[in-house]
């Protein structure tokens, strides 16, 4: 069978372009040898995710991340439909979500399938969002390492993003007051009119962060969910409370420089004794049924929404990629492959 694929070019260097990747096409076999582990999947949906540069790009030695060879499709998570299995869990026609590659069919482990999809009175490019890696890092990192408790002041930052949007409900459902910053006056508006925040603003309109951050919180934060490190993440510092928890999920604004910024505000970290922790949604693997308990019913019954930005066809797919290092995506960036 043919098989379209975005394959890695050329490998990054700086901000990410269009031409670093290809569209082409291969050939796949559709018959699995018998007692193969592997899964061959039709990919339904595609998640497009920051983190996804770090396997574009030379790494230095010793570092966690690790480079995708030139040639070979974009890996990622996804949604798709099982077409042949030879292993026990997996049947065809069945639906999941896990690790994927950037094509119209791939051919995977198993065990690089996360979950298998039982719920789907929702949609299913959920899967890639809400119900998916992003909506677990919202809320193991939130709950886990956040800690809130009720009448608590949290910042969220690319708060208008896959992840920021769940944490500022998952805030507002837990009777905390928060605030979150974005990169433009639409997605502010959709932070304040759609997701429920209390309070939100332009980052790029805000030349003195420090300032800023004093009239939304004048009594300090007690909660920053960090998804952009940097000068926001040192002006976040100066206006800590004691006690205050630091979830760091992501550095946006760092991953694109040659020389990352310094931060330069961390006396605060002792002198406020704040916890500041890094983490990966797979530290909390063990906890997805539970998620998937709490969440479900919030979705239908309309208590916590989520925004996408579909883009539609492979052929789009370094587009939206790109887009999301520039904040043109409103909402979680998904790429739809194909339609069930």
């Amino acid at each position: 069978m043919r098989n379209k694929q975005v394959i890695l070019r050329d490998c990054v260097s700086g901000f990410p372009k269009e031409t670093d990747m290809s569209i082409v096409e291969s050939t796949l076999t559709l018959k699995l040898p018998e007692g193969s582990n592997e899964v061959l999947l039709k990919n339904l949906y595609f998640s497009c995710d920051p983190y996804m540069l770090f396997l574009m790009t030379n790494v230095e030695p010793g570092s966690v991340s690790y480079a995708l060879p030139l040639s070979k499709p974009l890996i990622g998570f996804g949604v798709a439909k099982v077409l042949e299995s030879e292993h026990k869990d997996y049947k065809k026609g069945d639906l999941i979500w896990g690790l994927t590659k950037l094509e119209e069919y791939s051919l995977v482990p198993s065990t690089q399938i996360q979950f298998k999809i039982e719920h789907t009175d929702v949609p299913l490019s959920y899967y890639t969002g809400i119900l998916g890696m992003p909506g677990m890092t919202a809320y193991a990192g939130f709950f886990e390492l956040g800690s809130p408790k009720k009448g608590e002041n949290v910042f969220v930052s690319a708060a208008s993003g896959a992840v920021g949007q769940l944490v500022g409900q998952f805030a507002k459902l837990t009777g905390c007051y928060v605030v979150g910053s974005a990169g433009s006056k639409d997605k502010v508006d959709l932070l304040k009119n759609k997701l429920g925040f209390d309070e939100a603003f332009n980052y790029k309109e805000e030349p003195d962060l420090n300032a800023t951050l004093k009239r939304y919180f004048p009594e300090g934060i007690d909660i920053y969910f960090d998804n952009v490190g940097g000068k926001t993440l040192d002006a976040v510092l100066l206006n800590m409370r004691v006690h205050g928890r630091i979830p760091v999920c992501g550095m946006i604004s760092q991953y694109n420089l040659a020389q990352p910024e310094g931060v330069t505000n961390l006396t605060n970290l002792m002198s406020k004794r704040v916890r500041m922790q890094g983490f990966v949604w797979s530290d909390f693997y063990h906890l997805y049924p539970k998620f998937l308990e709490f969440l479900l019913p919030h979705i239908r019954e309309g208590k916590v929404v989520y925004v996408e930005d579909i883009a539609e066809g492979l052929e789009n797919g370094p587009a939206a990629f790109v887009g999301l290092f520039s904040g043109r995506n409103v909402g979680k960036q998904v790429l739809v492959v194909a339609r069930e």
